[in-house]
Protein backbone atom coordinates (compact mmCIF):
# COMPACT_ATOMS: atom_id res chain seq x y z
CA UNK A 1 0.00 0.00 0.00
CA UNK A 2 1.42 3.42 -0.43
CA UNK A 3 2.69 5.22 2.10
CA UNK A 4 0.47 7.83 1.44
CA UNK A 5 -2.49 6.08 2.03
CA UNK A 6 -0.70 4.22 5.24
CA UNK A 7 -0.13 7.63 6.78
CA UNK A 8 -3.79 8.55 6.25
CA UNK A 9 -5.51 5.60 7.82
CA UNK A 10 -3.96 6.56 10.81
CA UNK A 11 -5.63 9.94 11.36
CA UNK A 12 -8.74 9.89 13.60
CA UNK A 13 -11.66 12.05 12.19
CA UNK A 14 -10.44 15.25 14.62
CA UNK A 15 -7.63 15.12 13.18
CA UNK A 16 -7.98 14.48 9.80
CA UNK A 17 -8.15 18.03 7.70
CA UNK A 18 -4.97 18.88 9.66
CA UNK A 19 -3.32 15.81 8.18
CA UNK A 20 -4.60 16.08 4.68
CA UNK A 21 -2.70 19.60 4.88
CA UNK A 22 0.33 18.15 5.33
CA UNK A 23 -0.30 15.82 2.98
CA UNK A 24 -0.86 17.68 0.12
CA UNK A 25 2.13 19.96 1.08
CA UNK A 26 4.03 16.83 0.95
CA UNK A 27 3.26 15.94 -2.38
CA UNK A 28 3.50 19.82 -4.04
CA UNK A 29 7.01 19.35 -2.85
CA UNK A 30 8.86 20.63 -5.85
CA UNK A 31 10.86 17.74 -7.77
CA UNK A 32 14.71 18.37 -7.60
CA UNK A 33 16.73 16.00 -9.45
CA UNK A 34 20.94 16.05 -8.36
CA UNK A 35 23.31 15.88 -11.23
CA UNK A 36 27.12 15.71 -10.77
CA UNK A 37 29.49 17.92 -12.54
CA UNK A 38 33.37 17.52 -12.55
CA UNK A 39 33.75 21.79 -12.50
CA UNK A 40 31.93 24.62 -12.54
CA UNK A 41 30.99 26.50 -15.74
CA UNK A 42 32.79 29.54 -17.00
CA UNK A 43 29.92 31.77 -17.87
CA UNK A 44 26.05 31.74 -18.74
CA UNK A 45 26.64 33.42 -22.27
CA UNK A 46 26.06 31.03 -24.95
CA UNK A 47 29.20 30.24 -27.18
CA UNK A 48 31.63 33.06 -24.49
CA UNK A 49 34.23 32.23 -22.20
CA UNK A 50 32.57 28.58 -22.35
CA UNK A 51 33.81 24.55 -21.74
CA UNK A 52 31.80 21.51 -22.23
CA UNK A 53 29.78 21.82 -18.86
CA UNK A 54 28.73 25.42 -19.93
CA UNK A 55 27.64 24.54 -23.16
CA UNK A 56 25.93 21.72 -21.62
CA UNK A 57 24.62 23.66 -18.66
CA UNK A 58 23.59 27.11 -20.96
CA UNK A 59 21.46 24.38 -24.14
CA UNK A 60 18.84 23.93 -21.05
CA UNK A 61 18.30 27.39 -21.03
CA UNK A 62 18.50 29.36 -24.73
CA UNK A 63 17.68 27.73 -28.27
CA UNK A 64 18.71 28.20 -31.34
CA UNK A 65 17.25 28.37 -35.08
CA UNK A 66 17.99 24.36 -35.82
CA UNK A 67 19.87 21.60 -33.81
CA UNK A 68 21.08 18.53 -33.63
CA UNK A 69 18.46 15.45 -33.61
CA UNK A 70 19.21 12.22 -31.87
CA UNK A 71 20.84 10.89 -35.33
CA UNK A 72 23.15 13.96 -35.73
CA UNK A 73 20.88 15.70 -38.44
CA UNK A 74 19.98 18.94 -38.10
CA UNK A 75 15.97 20.31 -37.77
CA UNK A 76 14.56 23.25 -37.23
CA UNK A 77 13.88 24.23 -33.67
CA UNK A 78 12.79 27.48 -33.28
CA UNK A 79 12.07 27.91 -36.86
CA UNK A 80 8.68 26.49 -38.24
CA UNK A 81 11.02 25.63 -41.10
CA UNK A 82 13.97 26.81 -43.46
CA UNK A 83 14.17 27.46 -47.38
CA UNK A 84 17.31 27.66 -49.11
CA UNK A 85 18.24 29.51 -52.18
CA UNK A 86 18.90 27.44 -55.58
CA UNK A 87 21.91 29.57 -55.65
CA UNK A 88 22.90 28.31 -51.47
CA UNK A 89 23.17 32.32 -50.77
CA UNK A 90 20.07 32.90 -49.07
CA UNK A 91 18.84 31.31 -46.25
CA UNK A 92 15.24 31.96 -44.88
CA UNK A 93 13.41 31.17 -41.52
CA UNK A 94 9.83 31.27 -40.82
CA UNK A 95 10.07 31.29 -37.19
CA UNK A 96 6.98 29.59 -34.78
CA UNK A 97 4.36 31.69 -33.74
CA UNK A 98 3.72 32.29 -29.83
CA UNK A 99 7.48 31.01 -28.51
CA UNK A 100 7.79 32.90 -25.24
CA UNK A 101 10.69 33.95 -23.47
CA UNK A 102 11.42 33.42 -19.90
CA UNK A 103 10.35 36.83 -19.15
CA UNK A 104 6.99 36.40 -20.60
CA UNK A 105 7.63 38.69 -23.70
CA UNK A 106 6.73 36.14 -27.24
CA UNK A 107 9.97 35.59 -29.84
CA UNK A 108 9.68 37.64 -32.96
CA UNK A 109 12.27 38.04 -35.58
CA UNK A 110 14.05 40.86 -34.53
CA UNK A 111 15.07 39.09 -31.64
CA UNK A 112 17.00 36.92 -33.70
CA UNK A 113 18.48 39.63 -35.68
CA UNK A 114 19.69 41.45 -32.22
CA UNK A 115 21.01 38.15 -30.90
CA UNK A 116 22.97 37.68 -34.24
CA UNK A 117 24.25 40.73 -34.18
CA UNK A 118 25.64 40.32 -30.91
CA UNK A 119 26.93 37.50 -31.97
CA UNK A 120 28.62 38.70 -34.93
CA UNK A 121 30.45 42.01 -32.92
CA UNK A 122 33.87 40.85 -32.31
CA UNK A 123 33.78 42.51 -29.01
CA UNK A 124 31.30 39.71 -28.00
CA UNK A 125 34.58 37.62 -28.75
CA UNK A 126 31.64 34.31 -29.25
CA UNK A 127 33.40 31.14 -29.88
CA UNK A 128 32.15 30.80 -33.18
CA UNK A 129 32.81 33.87 -35.14
CA UNK A 130 35.25 33.38 -37.65
CA UNK A 131 32.40 30.70 -39.03
CA UNK A 132 30.43 33.61 -39.96
CA UNK A 133 32.82 36.77 -40.23
CA UNK A 134 34.84 35.08 -43.76
CA UNK A 135 37.49 33.37 -41.97
CA UNK A 136 35.59 30.27 -42.15
CA UNK A 137 33.92 29.53 -45.66
CA UNK A 138 31.42 32.52 -46.14
CA UNK A 139 30.82 35.57 -44.59
CA UNK A 140 27.31 36.76 -43.48
CA UNK A 141 26.47 39.63 -45.38
CA UNK A 142 22.77 40.43 -44.65
CA UNK A 143 20.35 39.70 -42.04
CA UNK A 144 16.99 41.18 -43.14
CA UNK A 145 13.43 40.86 -41.63
CA UNK A 146 10.54 40.65 -44.31
CA UNK A 147 7.63 40.02 -42.13
CA UNK A 148 7.82 40.08 -38.15
CA UNK A 149 8.53 35.68 -38.00
CA UNK A 150 10.66 36.20 -40.71
CA UNK A 151 14.52 36.60 -40.74
CA UNK A 152 16.60 35.97 -44.12
CA UNK A 153 20.32 35.52 -44.02
CA UNK A 154 22.21 36.34 -47.07
CA UNK A 155 26.14 35.14 -47.57
CA UNK A 156 28.63 35.47 -49.92
CA UNK A 157 29.22 32.29 -50.89
CA UNK A 158 28.13 28.44 -50.89
CA UNK A 159 27.95 26.88 -47.40
CA UNK A 160 27.17 22.97 -47.29
CA UNK A 161 27.62 22.99 -43.23
CA UNK A 162 26.06 26.63 -42.68
CA UNK A 163 23.24 25.42 -40.67
CA UNK A 164 25.10 22.21 -38.57
CA UNK A 165 27.54 25.67 -37.48
CA UNK A 166 24.65 27.08 -36.20
CA UNK A 167 23.57 24.25 -34.16
CA UNK A 168 26.70 23.62 -32.58
CA UNK A 169 27.23 23.40 -28.84
CA UNK A 170 30.15 25.22 -28.51
CA UNK A 171 28.59 27.54 -30.14
CA UNK A 172 25.50 27.91 -27.64
CA UNK A 173 23.48 26.62 -30.54
CA UNK A 174 23.48 30.29 -31.55
CA UNK A 175 20.87 30.80 -28.77
CA UNK A 176 18.52 33.25 -29.69
CA UNK A 177 18.33 35.33 -26.22
CA UNK A 178 15.70 38.67 -24.89
CA UNK A 179 17.59 42.20 -25.11
CA UNK A 180 16.77 41.47 -20.98
CA UNK A 181 19.74 39.17 -21.07
CA UNK A 182 22.06 42.50 -21.57
CA UNK A 183 22.82 45.88 -19.64
CA UNK A 184 21.65 48.95 -20.68
CA UNK A 185 25.65 49.82 -21.98
CA UNK A 186 25.48 46.03 -23.46
CA UNK A 187 27.13 44.15 -20.91
CA UNK A 188 26.25 40.20 -20.75
CA UNK A 189 23.96 40.24 -17.50
CA UNK A 190 22.17 36.83 -17.31
CA UNK A 191 20.58 34.75 -20.30
CA UNK A 192 16.46 34.85 -21.15
CA UNK A 193 15.85 32.63 -23.26
CA UNK A 194 13.05 30.36 -24.65
CA UNK A 195 14.19 27.01 -23.46
CA UNK A 196 12.94 24.22 -20.99
CA UNK A 197 14.90 25.57 -17.63
CA UNK A 198 15.50 29.03 -16.41
CA UNK A 199 18.83 30.14 -14.63
CA UNK A 200 18.15 29.26 -11.13
CA UNK A 201 20.99 29.90 -8.03
CA UNK A 202 24.54 29.76 -8.91
CA UNK A 203 26.93 29.64 -5.79
CA UNK A 204 30.30 29.42 -7.29
CA UNK A 205 32.39 26.46 -6.97
CA UNK A 206 29.58 24.61 -5.22
CA UNK A 207 26.53 24.50 -7.68
CA UNK A 208 24.47 26.30 -10.66
CA UNK A 209 20.61 25.37 -10.28
CA UNK A 210 18.03 25.18 -13.10
CA UNK A 211 14.33 26.23 -12.54
CA UNK A 212 11.59 24.89 -14.74
CA UNK A 213 10.04 27.57 -17.29
CA UNK A 214 6.30 26.75 -16.77
CA UNK A 215 5.39 28.33 -20.11
CA UNK A 216 7.79 27.05 -22.02
CA UNK A 217 6.45 26.76 -25.42
CA UNK A 218 7.21 23.21 -26.85
CA UNK A 219 7.49 21.99 -30.55
CA UNK A 220 4.75 20.11 -31.69
CA UNK A 221 6.36 16.35 -31.86
CA UNK A 222 5.28 13.70 -29.39
CA UNK A 223 8.71 13.74 -27.94
CA UNK A 224 12.84 14.80 -27.46
CA UNK A 225 14.67 14.42 -30.36
CA UNK A 226 18.20 15.22 -29.75
CA UNK A 227 18.83 19.30 -29.26
CA UNK A 228 15.24 19.56 -30.52
CA UNK A 229 11.65 17.46 -30.81
CA UNK A 230 9.38 18.70 -27.77
CA UNK A 231 11.61 19.79 -24.88
CA UNK A 232 8.99 20.19 -22.24
CA UNK A 233 10.68 19.82 -18.71
CA UNK A 234 8.89 17.99 -15.77
CA UNK A 235 11.53 18.51 -12.78
CA UNK A 236 11.10 21.57 -11.07
CA UNK A 237 14.85 21.97 -10.18
CA UNK A 238 17.48 20.50 -11.27
CA UNK A 239 20.88 20.87 -9.44
CA UNK A 240 24.14 20.46 -11.28
CA UNK A 241 26.57 19.73 -8.01
CA UNK A 242 30.28 20.38 -8.77
CA UNK A 243 32.48 17.51 -7.81
CA UNK A 244 35.96 17.95 -9.27
CA UNK A 245 37.39 14.24 -8.30
CA UNK A 246 35.56 11.14 -9.91
CA UNK A 247 35.40 8.78 -7.14
CA UNK A 248 33.94 11.74 -5.01
CA UNK A 249 31.16 11.49 -7.34
CA UNK A 250 31.11 8.38 -7.87
CA UNK A 251 30.86 8.42 -3.53
CA UNK A 252 27.96 10.71 -3.63
CA UNK A 253 25.88 8.81 -6.57
CA UNK A 254 25.71 5.44 -4.27
CA UNK A 255 25.46 7.60 -1.17
CA UNK A 256 22.67 9.73 -2.32
CA UNK A 257 24.78 13.01 -3.01
CA UNK A 258 23.49 12.69 -6.46
CA UNK A 259 21.23 11.43 -8.47
CA UNK A 260 22.70 11.79 -11.25
CA UNK A 261 26.11 11.09 -13.19
CA UNK A 262 26.23 11.97 -16.73
CA UNK A 263 29.85 10.96 -17.74
CA UNK A 264 31.15 8.37 -15.18
CA UNK A 265 34.60 6.89 -16.34
CA UNK A 266 34.65 3.37 -17.82
CA UNK A 267 36.57 1.77 -15.06
CA UNK A 268 33.47 2.84 -13.36
CA UNK A 269 31.14 1.76 -14.95
CA UNK A 270 32.17 -1.91 -14.59
CA UNK A 271 31.54 -1.57 -10.76
CA UNK A 272 28.19 0.99 -10.85
CA UNK A 273 26.46 -1.89 -13.14
CA UNK A 274 26.22 -4.14 -10.59
CA UNK A 275 24.73 -1.68 -8.05
CA UNK A 276 21.19 -2.39 -6.77
CA UNK A 277 19.32 0.72 -7.44
CA UNK A 278 21.24 2.14 -10.12
CA UNK A 279 20.74 2.19 -14.45
CA UNK A 280 23.74 2.74 -16.73
CA UNK A 281 23.79 3.89 -19.86
CA UNK A 282 26.33 3.63 -22.51
CA UNK A 283 26.52 5.32 -25.95
CA UNK A 284 29.06 5.78 -28.45
CA UNK A 285 30.11 9.54 -29.21
CA UNK A 286 31.90 11.47 -31.66
CA UNK A 287 34.86 12.84 -29.43
CA UNK A 288 37.87 12.77 -30.51
CA UNK A 289 40.98 12.08 -27.76
CA UNK A 290 44.39 12.29 -28.53
CA UNK A 291 47.65 13.59 -28.46
CA UNK A 292 48.38 17.21 -29.91
CA UNK A 293 52.18 18.92 -31.25
CA UNK A 294 52.89 22.19 -31.71
CA UNK A 295 54.07 22.11 -34.89
CA UNK A 296 55.75 25.37 -34.71
CA UNK A 297 57.71 23.98 -32.16
CA UNK A 298 61.78 24.38 -32.42
CA UNK A 299 61.69 20.33 -31.86
CA UNK A 300 58.19 19.06 -32.78
CA UNK A 301 58.60 21.11 -36.28
CA UNK A 302 60.26 18.28 -37.01
CA UNK A 303 57.69 15.61 -38.68
CA UNK A 304 60.22 12.63 -38.64
CA UNK A 305 60.03 13.31 -34.98
CA UNK A 306 56.04 13.76 -34.89
CA UNK A 307 56.00 10.49 -36.50
CA UNK A 308 58.26 8.75 -34.45
CA UNK A 309 55.92 9.51 -31.52
CA UNK A 310 53.16 7.96 -33.45
CA UNK A 311 54.82 5.18 -34.17
CA UNK A 312 55.52 4.11 -31.00
CA UNK A 313 52.32 3.66 -29.19
CA UNK A 314 50.65 0.61 -28.93
CA UNK A 315 47.01 1.83 -30.14
CA UNK A 316 44.89 -1.49 -29.11
CA UNK A 317 46.62 -1.92 -25.70
CA UNK A 318 46.12 1.86 -25.15
CA UNK A 319 42.58 1.87 -25.51
CA UNK A 320 41.34 -1.06 -24.11
CA UNK A 321 43.02 0.66 -21.09
CA UNK A 322 41.42 3.90 -21.37
CA UNK A 323 37.70 2.69 -22.04
CA UNK A 324 37.84 -0.36 -20.17
CA UNK A 325 37.12 -2.09 -23.89
CA UNK A 326 34.10 -0.12 -24.95
CA UNK A 327 35.67 1.86 -27.30
CA UNK A 328 38.01 1.22 -30.40
CA UNK A 329 40.83 2.16 -32.02
CA UNK A 330 40.43 5.13 -34.70
CA UNK A 331 43.22 7.48 -35.76
CA UNK A 332 40.93 9.45 -38.03
CA UNK A 333 39.52 12.63 -36.99
CA UNK A 334 36.21 11.43 -38.65
CA UNK A 335 34.76 9.51 -36.12
CA UNK A 336 34.18 5.84 -36.53
CA UNK A 337 29.77 6.58 -36.47
CA UNK A 338 30.32 8.60 -39.36
CA UNK A 339 28.42 8.12 -42.55
CA UNK A 340 32.11 9.32 -43.73
CA UNK A 341 33.88 6.79 -42.02
CA UNK A 342 35.49 4.31 -44.76
CA UNK A 343 38.15 2.32 -45.19
CA UNK A 344 40.68 5.13 -45.77
CA UNK A 345 39.55 6.31 -42.78
CA UNK A 346 40.38 3.26 -40.76
CA UNK A 347 43.77 3.32 -42.03
CA UNK A 348 46.12 4.46 -39.23
CA UNK A 349 49.39 4.00 -37.37
CA UNK A 350 50.99 0.83 -36.81
CA UNK A 351 52.90 0.22 -33.63
CA UNK A 352 57.21 0.10 -35.25
CA UNK A 353 59.31 0.88 -32.50
CA UNK A 354 62.82 0.29 -34.85
CA UNK A 355 61.26 2.21 -37.30
CA UNK A 356 60.43 4.93 -34.72
CA UNK A 357 64.44 4.98 -33.73
CA UNK A 358 65.46 5.29 -37.30
CA UNK A 359 63.38 8.66 -38.09
CA UNK A 360 64.70 10.12 -34.21
CA UNK A 361 68.45 8.97 -35.24
CA UNK A 362 67.98 10.45 -38.27
CA UNK A 363 66.55 14.03 -37.24
CA UNK A 364 69.09 13.93 -34.90
CA UNK A 365 67.01 13.50 -31.87
CA UNK A 366 69.19 12.99 -28.47
CA UNK A 367 66.58 12.66 -25.38
CA UNK A 368 65.93 16.56 -25.29
CA UNK A 369 62.76 16.61 -22.93
CA UNK A 370 59.28 17.16 -24.13
CA UNK A 371 56.79 18.40 -22.11
CA UNK A 372 53.74 17.36 -22.75
CA UNK A 373 50.28 19.00 -20.71
CA UNK A 374 47.82 16.45 -19.37
CA UNK A 375 44.76 17.27 -16.29
CA UNK A 376 43.35 15.28 -13.78
CA UNK A 377 40.32 16.67 -13.99
CA UNK A 378 39.48 14.02 -17.18
CA UNK A 379 40.84 10.66 -16.47
CA UNK A 380 40.92 9.67 -19.53
CA UNK A 381 43.15 12.34 -20.50
CA UNK A 382 45.85 12.35 -17.76
CA UNK A 383 45.84 8.36 -18.25
CA UNK A 384 46.30 8.41 -22.16
CA UNK A 385 49.01 11.08 -21.01
CA UNK A 386 51.09 8.36 -18.65
CA UNK A 387 50.81 5.66 -21.40
CA UNK A 388 51.78 7.65 -24.17
CA UNK A 389 55.10 8.48 -21.97
CA UNK A 390 55.97 5.33 -20.98
CA UNK A 391 55.78 3.60 -24.34
CA UNK A 392 57.42 6.67 -25.73
CA UNK A 393 60.11 5.57 -23.72
CA UNK A 394 60.41 2.01 -25.52
CA UNK A 395 61.75 4.56 -28.57
CA UNK A 396 64.17 6.53 -26.74
CA UNK A 397 61.57 9.73 -26.58
CA UNK A 398 61.71 11.75 -22.95
CA UNK A 399 58.55 12.66 -22.53
CA UNK A 400 57.75 14.55 -19.23
CA UNK A 401 54.26 14.91 -17.69
CA UNK A 402 53.43 18.54 -16.99
CA UNK A 403 50.30 18.41 -15.05
CA UNK A 404 47.66 21.59 -15.02
CA UNK A 405 44.10 22.35 -13.60
CA UNK A 406 41.90 22.47 -16.67
CA UNK A 407 41.47 25.85 -16.93
CA UNK A 408 45.35 26.62 -17.44
CA UNK A 409 45.23 23.48 -19.81
CA UNK A 410 42.64 25.15 -22.06
CA UNK A 411 44.24 28.55 -22.13
CA UNK A 412 47.55 27.02 -23.12
CA UNK A 413 45.73 25.23 -25.96
CA UNK A 414 43.20 28.32 -26.84
CA UNK A 415 46.76 30.26 -27.04
CA UNK A 416 48.93 27.45 -28.60
CA UNK A 417 51.32 27.11 -25.81
CA UNK A 418 52.81 23.92 -25.76
CA UNK A 419 54.82 21.65 -26.99
CA UNK A 420 52.24 18.31 -26.52
CA UNK A 421 49.26 18.09 -25.11
CA UNK A 422 46.88 15.03 -24.16
CA UNK A 423 42.92 16.51 -25.06
CA UNK A 424 39.71 15.81 -26.34
CA UNK A 425 37.76 17.32 -29.01
CA UNK A 426 33.83 17.71 -28.12
CA UNK A 427 31.84 15.94 -30.96
CA UNK A 428 31.37 17.68 -34.31
CA UNK A 429 28.34 15.78 -36.08
CA UNK A 430 30.05 16.41 -39.69
CA UNK A 431 33.11 15.28 -41.18
CA UNK A 432 33.99 19.08 -42.24
CA UNK A 433 33.12 20.38 -38.95
CA UNK A 434 35.57 17.61 -37.15
CA UNK A 435 38.65 18.64 -39.24
CA UNK A 436 37.41 22.50 -39.41
CA UNK A 437 38.29 22.16 -35.31
CA UNK A 438 42.31 21.63 -35.56
CA UNK A 439 42.32 22.88 -39.20
CA UNK A 440 43.49 26.11 -39.88
CA UNK A 441 46.33 29.10 -40.03
CA UNK A 442 47.66 29.74 -36.50
CA UNK A 443 48.31 33.34 -36.92
CA UNK A 444 44.61 34.05 -36.76
CA UNK A 445 43.19 31.49 -35.10
CA UNK A 446 46.36 29.95 -32.44
CA UNK A 447 44.29 26.88 -31.45
CA UNK A 448 44.49 25.49 -34.61
CA UNK A 449 46.70 22.52 -34.94
CA UNK A 450 47.12 21.64 -38.31
CA UNK A 451 47.92 24.56 -41.16
CA UNK A 452 49.23 22.94 -44.07
CA UNK A 453 47.69 24.74 -47.18
CA UNK A 454 46.43 21.80 -48.74
CA UNK A 455 44.69 20.69 -45.91
CA UNK A 456 43.16 23.84 -45.77
CA UNK A 457 42.27 23.75 -49.62
CA UNK A 458 40.46 20.26 -49.24
CA UNK A 459 38.38 21.69 -46.42
CA UNK A 460 37.34 24.67 -48.19
CA UNK A 461 36.19 22.43 -50.76
CA UNK A 462 34.49 19.67 -48.68
CA UNK A 463 32.68 22.79 -46.58
CA UNK A 464 30.96 24.01 -49.77
CA UNK A 465 30.23 20.20 -51.44
CA UNK A 466 27.11 18.92 -51.42
CA UNK A 467 27.31 15.74 -52.55
CA UNK A 468 28.24 13.05 -50.79
CA UNK A 469 30.92 11.03 -52.94
CA UNK A 470 32.53 14.50 -53.75
CA UNK A 471 32.80 14.80 -50.05
CA UNK A 472 33.93 11.28 -49.37
CA UNK A 473 36.54 11.77 -51.73
CA UNK A 474 37.80 15.15 -50.18
CA UNK A 475 37.53 13.55 -46.40
CA UNK A 476 39.54 10.91 -47.92
CA UNK A 477 42.51 13.27 -49.41
CA UNK A 478 41.84 14.67 -45.79
CA UNK A 479 42.82 11.83 -43.76
CA UNK A 480 45.91 10.66 -46.21
CA UNK A 481 47.79 13.73 -45.96
CA UNK A 482 46.74 14.06 -41.90
CA UNK A 483 48.67 10.97 -41.66
CA UNK A 484 51.44 11.99 -43.36
CA UNK A 485 52.02 15.54 -41.44
CA UNK A 486 51.10 14.09 -37.89
CA UNK A 487 50.30 17.69 -36.46
CA UNK A 488 47.99 15.22 -33.75
CA UNK A 489 47.84 11.83 -33.26
CA UNK A 490 44.48 10.71 -33.04
CA UNK A 491 43.71 7.20 -30.36
CA UNK A 492 40.03 6.98 -30.18
CA UNK A 493 36.64 8.20 -29.89
CA UNK A 494 34.86 8.23 -26.15
CA UNK A 495 31.97 6.47 -24.76
CA UNK A 496 28.97 8.42 -22.65
CA UNK A 497 28.25 6.54 -19.81
CA UNK A 498 25.51 7.82 -17.48
CA UNK A 499 25.11 6.78 -14.20
CA UNK A 500 21.50 7.93 -12.45
CA UNK A 501 19.18 6.84 -9.79
CA UNK A 502 16.91 4.06 -10.84
CA UNK A 503 13.43 6.60 -10.15
CA UNK A 504 15.26 8.76 -12.85
CA UNK A 505 12.78 8.28 -16.31
CA UNK A 506 13.31 9.69 -19.78
CA UNK A 507 17.23 10.21 -19.29
CA UNK A 508 19.23 9.35 -22.32
CA UNK A 509 22.82 9.41 -22.70
CA UNK A 510 23.53 10.21 -26.68
CA UNK A 511 26.55 11.15 -29.05
CA UNK A 512 26.92 14.53 -28.45
CA UNK A 513 27.73 13.34 -25.03
CA UNK A 514 25.84 16.50 -22.86
CA UNK A 515 23.33 15.69 -20.39
CA UNK A 516 20.02 16.90 -21.02
CA UNK A 517 17.36 16.88 -18.46
CA UNK A 518 13.89 17.70 -20.31
CA UNK A 519 12.04 15.00 -20.51
CA UNK A 520 13.12 13.28 -17.46
CA UNK A 521 10.60 12.92 -14.52
CA UNK A 522 11.00 11.20 -11.27
CA UNK A 523 8.96 7.63 -11.22
CA UNK A 524 6.51 7.27 -8.05
CA UNK A 525 8.40 5.20 -5.18
CA UNK A 526 6.21 3.26 -2.34
CA UNK A 527 7.57 2.13 1.14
Amino acid sequence: MHHFVKKALLCSVPTLGVCLTAFSLQASEPSLIKVGFNSDIRSTEPGVNRDENSDAFVMHIVEGLVAYREDASVGPLLAKDVTISDDGLTYTFTLRDGVKFQNGKILTAEDVKSTWEHYLDPKTQWRCLQEFDGRGVAKIVDISIPEPLKVVFRIDKPNGVLLATMARPDCGGSGIVHPDSFAADGRWIAPVGTGPFMLGDWKQGQYIELNRFKDYTPRAEAKPDGFTGNKQAFIDRVRFVVIPDAASAKAALLSGGVDLLPDVTAMDEAELKNVKGLNVQISPVMTIGGLLFQTRDPLLSDVRIRRAVALSLDYSQMVAALSNGLSVVNNSVIPTTSEYYDATAHKGYQTNLEEARRLLKEAGYHGQPIKMIVNKRYPQMFDMGVLSQAMAQAAGLKIELETLEWGAQLERYQSGNYQMMAFSYSPRFDAALSYEQVTGNKDTETRKVWENPKALELLREAQSESVLQKRQALFDQLHTLMLADVPMVVIYNGTSIGAFKNNIEGYRSWPISKPRLWGVSLAATSK
